[in-house]
C-alpha cells in the first residue's frame, strides 16, 4: 500500500490539573499512539488537540512539541463543548500520520478514563 495520510485518535484522563500530571499523560498517550501503530515524530503531519473546560495549567499541545520531539510539527489546542455528562478531564488528540496502514487497521489509543470513550476502536 503506497504512503498516504490517516488520522489516527487518542484520549486520556487526569486527576489533577497540574502541568506535571498532564504532561504525563500526554506523553504516555502520544508515545502509546506511536508505538502501537510502528509511527515516530517524521511521520506526523499535524496534531490537534483538545481538552475539557476544567483543564487550565497547561496547553496539551505545548507538552508534545518540547517532549516529544515535535518541534517541527503544527500542533494546535482546542476547548472541547462544555456538554453536560461528558467525561470530565479529558484530553483528545486526532494525529494526521503518514502511514501505509489501511484506516481499518489503525490501532487508536484511549487511555485511563477516556477508555469508557469509544471501546470499539480501544480494543482493536
Amino acid at each position: 500500500m503506497p504512503l498516504v495520510v490517516r488520522a489516527l485518535r487518542g484520549a486520556t484522563t487526569i486527576e489533577e490539573d497540574v502541568p506535571e500530571h498532564i504532561g504525563e499523560r500526554v506523553a504516555a498517550l502520544v508515545e502509546a499512539m506511536f508505538e502501537r501503530n510502528g509511527l515516530g515524530p517524521d511521520d506526523v503531519v499535524s496534531m490537534l488537540f483538545s481538552a475539557t473546560p476544567d483543564i487550565h495549567s497547561t496547553f496539551p499541545a505545548t507538552v508534545a512539541r518540547l517532549a516529544l520531539g515535535l518541534e517541527d510539527v503544527p500542533l494546535m489546542n482546542c476547548q472541547e463543548l462544555d456538554i453536560a455528562g461528558a467525561l470530565p478531564r479529558c484530553i483528545r488528540v486526532m494525529a494526521h500520520v503518514h502511514t501505509e496502514r489501511a484506516r481499518r487497521d489503525l490501532r487508536h489509543v484511549f487511555l485511563e478514563g477516556a477508555s469508557v470513550l469509544r471501546p470499539d476502536l480501544a480494543q482493536r
